[in-house]
């Protein structure tokens, strides 16, 4: 099993419309070899002492291997993901944070 995780910080008051933009996507991915699930996982508003607070998301995907994710970033599925609608200016406080995970147990 291999997991692939993008962390999101979402701007106080831009969580409706980040999660509309997920859930109305096509993500391709049901049409991918090796794609096992996905879930879009939401946190608490974390409060940092400058003022810029944020809501913690992160996509989640399971795969077979390490090697059907990559092949599906190479993939015309997942170019025409990433080509559709994107948040409002001032969605997101910086770029997502990508984290991957083999299982090892």
């Amino acid at each position: 099993m291999f997991i692939a995780m993008n962390r999101f910080k979402i701007a106080p008051g831009f969580e409706t419309g980040f999660e509309k933009i997920w859930r109305e996507r096509d993500s391709y991915l049901s049409e991918v070899p090796g794609f096992e699930s996905f879930a879009l996982l939401k946190g608490g508003l974390v409060e940092v002492p400058d003022g810029d607070d944020y809501v913690l998301y992160s996509s989640h995907t399971v795969w077979e291997s390490r090697a059907a994710f990559v092949a599906w970033t190479e993939s015309d599925h997942f170019r025409k993901a990433h080509a559709q609608t994107s948040a409002p200016k001032g969605t997101y406080l910086g770029h997502p944070n990508l984290e991957t995970f083999e299982q090892v147990l």
